[in-house]
């Protein structure tokens, strides 16, 4: 896990800077593993998150908005009650360790001041955030209740006495000097990482094996060196935060070397933090509730693809048809040449130029009536199912593409985008509707809003609800609708008759990447005013059809939707 004892040192005394003596304006908890809390401190606002999920624990600023529920969770009330409006007094690390306290200093009921500290323990699916009274030491709350009976050496509940996690037998690499280090390795044993990792507090394997890197043959010299280097740049915050290809990504607040060569730097910790994790935990936890959705998609998807199969080659035996119609005619007309027993009857083919002869098989138990009612039989047989497969293949057709793009949706698609999704398909059938459901208020879509530079507003949709309210609803005649051509994707409009070029390009992009194409380049996409655009009677939800369109060919990338994303 890149986020280790060093990160937390850098980014507790960037907090400290940025954050003492703020007082606590807002706080939210918009999931259950994550908080986040507005602190004014010098006349700005400043978003904290504060994340235990499994595998994006972390503390740092954010620029990204949350979705907050509509009843606060237990927790935050908590921690409304006892912290709004309460000053930041210190931040502090214990020790290298992945453990920070928020100490605060508010007033209680009757007015009184007392203090409190808000816990985080940064431990991947064991980490915890807690609020605790420093005067009893005991846990007023936590997000996430460990009773004894899962953890033996200490009980996470409210009433308990807090204690810390179990310590290791490791060195602090800011307290001991080069030569304590030296003394704790063993240059016979090899695998150097593993035993920086295990000698050192806070010291992950990402970095313990930059510091075998600069170490090159590994002598005693050179690791002393390469130490005193790195404690010189922890204790001076000599950071360089960057995020680096190493090929998957990986981040740290200490130069790595290793991959110098792949990497974007930051100007504060905060920043790469929150570039590194946007929309990591929100990817993730769409993708825990729309795992079943998907899995259902995917398998209608694979049975309408079957369908297909199977229509185009009943199409194929269909177009023998007229062979069985040409085999009736011959046969009546040259009956006299036949009778019950034949295998086969050749004859003149009349519908030939050149009227070679044909071979026509038999059924040698049937008389030459019969076999050429049999052929007539068949020629209309065929003839009906091609009419009837033809139809079918439109509709089946129609299917695919609209699971395609229901797939689609969902790998863009945020958590109330994916409860839209499963209501929409409870409406075309496909779900059953639970049988106890409280009858909710109908809610109004709510496409995502973006604004170009020069001012002017662009709506997304992000499933067909959305597309659907926004294209026949929201937009006016005049504005200018977009969609990738031929590709499932959202329904973007830019609320504007005339938009400058800057800004369709701007919107081209964002429909180039809420799309199938989005890791494409040089991707279509189709404009035309909304007038042009029509939704056929009894097509399903978000498809439409349009003319008087244009075509743009853009390259889509996920810095446009945060550089126009509205706060």
């Amino acid at each position: 896990m890149p986020f280790d004892g060093i990160v937390t040192k850098a980014i507790t005394e960037e907090l400290q800077e940025q954050l003492i003596k703020g007082k606590l304006n807002k706080i939210h908890q918009p999931t259950n593993t994550e908080l986040v809390l507005t602190i004014r401190n010098n006349r700005e606002n400043h978003v904290l998150l504060l994340s235990i999920h499994p595998m994006y624990a972390r503390i740092h600023l954010t620029e990204d908005t949350y979705q907050n529920p509509k009843e606060p969770p237990m927790f935050c009330m908590v921690l409304r009650k006892h912290l709004s409006g309460a000053i930041l007094e210190s931040i502090e690390q214990i020790s290298m360790e992945r453990i920070i306290l928020f100490k605060f200093r508010a007033r209680n009921e009757i007015g009184d001041i007392s203090y409190k500290t808000l816990v985080v323990e940064i431990m991947g699916r064991h980490s915890h955030t807690m609020l605790i009274d420093p005067e009893t030491n005991n846990i007023i709350d936590t997000m996430k209740h460990i009773p004894m009976s899962q953890n033996r050496y200490r009980t996470i509940m409210p009433g308990s006495k807090y204690k810390l996690p179990p310590q290791q037998d490791k060195l602090n690499p800011l307290e001991i000097d080069d030569e304590s280090f030296i003394k704790r390795l063993d240059f016979n044993g090899g695998k150097m990482e593993r035993q920086i990792v295990g000698q050192l507090t806070g010291v992950s394997p990402f970095i313990a094996k930059e510091l075998v890197f600069q170490a090159g043959l590994g002598s005693s010299d050179n690791f002393r060196n390469v130490f005193q280097t790195f404690q010189e740049k922890i204790t001076k915050q000599k950071y360089e935060p960057a995020i680096y290809q190493t090929p998957k990504e990986d981040f740290h607040v200490l130069p790595i070397t290793a991959f110098n060569q792949c990497k974007t730097d930051f100007s504060s910790i905060s920043n790469m933090l929150d570039s590194f994790y946007s929309g990591k935990a929100e990817r993730d936890r769409v993708n825990q509730q729309a795992r079943d959705l998907s899995r259902f998609i995917k398998n209608e998807l694979d049975k309408n693809e079957r369908k297909m199969k199977k229509h185009n080659q009943t199409l194929q035996k269909a177009k023998n048809a007229t062979k069985y119609q040409k085999y009736g005619e011959l046969l009546t007309a040259h009956m006299h040449l036949a009778s019950k027993g034949d295998k086969t009857i050749t004859v003149v083919d009349y519908y030939d130029p050149e009227q070679k002869e044909l071979t026509i098989p038999l059924d040698p138990n049937k008389t030459p009536n019969e076999n050429a009612q049999n052929f007539f039989k068949r020629y209309r047989k065929l003839s009906t199912s091609k009419k009837v497969i033809e139809k079918e293949m439109i509709k089946t057709k129609a299917e695919i593409a609209y699971f395609e793009q229901l797939l689609q949706q969902i790998d863009s698609a945020r958590v109330e985008d994916v409860e839209e999704i499963r209501d929409e398909l409870r409406d075309e059938g496909y779900l059953k509707r639970r049988r106890k459901q409280n009858k909710k208020k109908t809610i109004k879509p709510k496409p995502e809003m973006y604004q170009s530079a020069g001012g002017e507003i662009i709506l997304v949709g992000k499933n067909n609800r959305q597309n659907e309210y926004l294209t026949m609803k929201i937009a006016h005649r005049d504005d200018v609708w977009l969609h990738t051509k031929d590709i499932p994707g959202s329904h973007v409009v830019i609320r504007s008759k005339n938009p400058s070029e800057k800004t369709l390009i701007d919107a081209a992009k964002l429909a180039a990447y809420f799309s199938k194409a989005k890791d494409s380049s040089s991707v279509p996409v189709d404009y035309t005013n909304i007038r042009h655009v029509r939704k056929p009677n009894g097509a399903k939800p978000g498809f439409v059809t349009y003319d008087n369109q244009k075509t743009l060919f853009v390259t889509p990338s996920e810095s446009i939707v945060k550089q126009l994303k509205t706060k």
